[in-house]
């Protein structure tokens, strides 16, 4: 581990990946630690056009004891290479290795025997994969989804015929820009220097995004549609998002209470079908990013998040909850004689 850009007491380790066809390829993983000793750890995964810079998750987590880290996957933020295409992906699988050996990291190296995965947005949508492909292996002991990306937020004829043709038109060039509405309101929503009250990179998280490619664009159909055939993950989920979707393509103040990237009923809908411990979990005002949403709103995931942690990832020994037997079980007493 070195000091981060971000400073004490964050660290960061570089993961080394195998090459692909635009060259060197490596992932980053950052450390927060708690004040004292833990075996309770979890595991942030950003989205799309995003990178770690939320330090007051790191800092909820810290306060309730557990160690934080966040990987920024490959090309993205700080693994982004110069020679790089930024954010870009044949398949959502390619991410398996970093999250595989983040783990590994954390469970095996570091000590940890709880971890919790949260993800946002695309984050979430690949931490969903990853966590089923891994089930049964007592890597995922929760998985938190903040806002997941589960479903395109377009016209039904738009994100299946017409995206089907162009992903079929451009299947021998990857690489190739598709046109697309950028996502310039939300970044105004975020960044301090427009509507927002967060500072960040700009170079890896720009306000008008990077361009979406046609092989990224296959990825995550493709992904999207093995989430929404059924997915058997063996722990417990909270899916987080906000209450309303914005739908509007010029700036006004709605945009800072609402999703303004995806459709919240398409996570409503989708969510249910990821394991057999899901909870939703809806804050009204909340953002696409719900830990960057206005403070009160903020406030309130936090809370919310505590309680579920709290329930559901209790410590290693923490005795389990005595059940009183069903009525039928119990022994029936002989009435006294009279």
């Amino acid at each position: 581990m070195e000091t981060d850009v971000l400073g004490p007491p964050y660290e960061r380790h570089t993961i080394e990946l195998a090459d692909d066809d635009e060259g060197a390829v490596i992932a980053t993983l950052v450390r927060r630690r708690a004040s004292r000793p833990t075996t309770r750890a979890v595991l942030y995964v950003h989205g799309f056009v995003d990178y770690f810079f939320q330090t007051h998750l790191a800092d909820f987590f810290a306060e309730l004891g557990w160690d934080f880290y966040a990987l920024d996957l490959r090309k993205y933020g700080r693994s982004l290479l110069p020679h790089q295409t930024p954010n870009f992906a044949r398949s959502l699988t390619d991410y398996y290795p970093e999250l595989d050996e983040a783990a590994r990291i954390i469970r095996d190296q570091d000590g940890h025997d709880r971890l919790l995965v949260a993800g946002h947005s695309t984050g979430g949508l690949i931490t969903s994969l990853w966590s089923h492909s891994r089930q049964g292996s007592g890597i995922v002991d929760g998985l938190f989804l903040n806002s997941p990306f589960f479903d395109f937020n377009l016209p039904w004829l738009v994100k299946r015929p017409i995206m089907a043709a162009t992903i079929a038109v451009n299947r021998r060039t990857p690489y190739r820009a598709i046109p697309q509405s950028n996502l310039g309101l939300y970044g105004q929503s975020l960044h301090a220097e427009h509507h927002g009250e967060w500072t960040y990179d700009l170079a890896w998280k720009p306000v008008l995004g990077f361009p979406v490619t046609a092989g990224w664009l296959s990825a995550i159909r493709r992904g999207q549609r093995r989430l929404r055939a059924g997915l058997s993950i063996d722990a417990p989920i909270l899916v987080a998002c906000s209450s309303r979707t914005f739908r509007g393509k010029e700036w006004n103040d709605d945009v800072r209470i609402s999703d303004s990237v995806l459709d919240v009923e398409h996570i409503v809908r989708w969510a249910p079908g990821l394991g057999p411990r899901v909870s939703i979990a809806r804050f009204d005002g909340g953002m696409h990013d719900l830990t960057l949403s206005g403070r009160d709103v903020r406030a309130e995931v936090f809370r919310e998040l505590g309680r579920w942690v709290d329930a559901y990832l209790r410590p290693v020994g923490t005795p389990e909850i005595e059940v009183p037997p069903a009525p039928e079980e119990r022994t029936a007493h002989p009435s006294p004689s009279m």
